[in-house]
């Protein structure tokens, strides 16, 4: 399909066509393309996305992507009743990342140089209430079944842990909501060009990619605590190492503010983890992915001690200066 549309809409000739990632690819001798869904998204969603990619590519990022613009100049075709963008991206580079810290902060400075405002795709400040909307959410799903016996091992797993979990959710929301009252952001807590859920994956390996439709505009904040409950969960055995080397190597071009800080442990005491789990489970038909959710679940349960450790060790690992930045700790933890 991807031979074809690239062909009648932009004029370009493919031979091959592959997968990258969960995409469809083809490659010509100068560029790799990826043909991205995009559904119902809003075409000045895809506008900003755009001119993101033009502004961090000004300010010297040749691994981002570039819209690929159709031979009647649109962003967005249509192609058997579907919304498409395609996104092109030059193949020379072949590089594996190298301290992914220190290009995560370089990242983030272009992105605070953002001249222009940004309203479809901003999540600043919103955490809060992203938190409590999926807790309420949750918590019925909880009354209902305590109203009746458990059909199964994951439901009473999940009426037994629910509570736990509440309240470690409820820990997070206040911890932000202190620090929004307590503490005074600097420059560097500036929105910046973010991603949904960034990793060690996100910008792949051999082929260094910075895809659009992985962004958010949000603190930075966001990506430090999201690679790094990624590396935690990977292996809760071996993950102290890449933790620290990613913080100092980002500490080479970016010193976090106290109000930082706070924000990524705020991030990381939301248990995210838990709550992705108990969803999959309930929205899924499939009884192999069910299984596959009951499976998940009892690791997590198992593992609460060290996940609470890993909790309380959070800010010596990544050697914050928790006194001088006067950060709190949250004492329940620290027993």
């Amino acid at each position: 399909m991807l031979q074809r549309l690239i062909n009648q809409l932009y004029g370009i000739h493919i031979q091959e066509e592959f997968k990258h990632g969960p995409y469809s690819a083809c490659q010509d001798q100068n560029n790799l393309y990826l043909l991205i869904p995009v559904g119902a998204m809003e075409e000045d969603s895809v506008i900003e996305l755009e001119r993101l990619t033009s502004h961090l590519k000004q300010y010297g990022d040749a691994s981002v992507c570039q819209f690929l613009k159709s031979k009647d100049g649109k962003n967005i075709v249509e192609w058997e009743q579907s919304r498409y963008c395609v996104l092109a991206k030059a193949s020379s580079e072949t590089r594996p990342l190298k301290r992914l810290g220190r290009k995560l902060a370089k990242f983030h400075y272009r992105g605070r140089a953002v001249p222009f405002e940004i309203r479809n795709i901003n999540r600043i400040g919103m955490w809060k209430t992203f938190w409590e909307q999926r807790l309420n959410q949750m918590e019925n799903v909880w009354n209902g079944q305590i109203m009746q016996s458990p059909e199964n091992e994951f439901e009473r797993l999940f009426i037994e842990s629910f509570p736990y979990y509440m309240g470690l959710t409820e820990n997070a929301i206040q911890y932000l909501s202190d620090t929004e009252l307590d503490d005074q952001p600097a420059f560097v807590d500036s929105g910046t060009v973010c991603h949904e859920r960034f990793s060690v994956q996100t910008w792949g390996d051999s082929l260094t990619m910075k895809n659009p439709f992985d962004w958010v505009f949000d603190h930075c904040a966001r990506d430090l605590a999201e690679w790094t409950r990624e590396r935690y969960f990977h292996n809760i055995k071996t993950y102290e190492p890449a933790v620290r080397q990613f913080y100092q190597d980002y500490a080479t071009i970016t010193t976090l503010s106290s109000f930082s800080w706070r924000l990524v442990y705020a991030r990381l005491l939301f248990p995210l983890h838990y709550f992705e789990c108990i969803e999959d489970y309930y929205i899924t038909g499939s009884e192999q992915q069910r299984h596959v959710s009951e499976e998940r679940l009892k690791k997590y349960l198992d593992q609460t001690r060290e996940h609470e450790e890993f909790l309380r060790d959070f800010f010596t690992l990544a050697e914050v200066p928790t006194r001088r930045y006067q950060i709190p700790e949250v004492e329940w933890l620290k027993r």
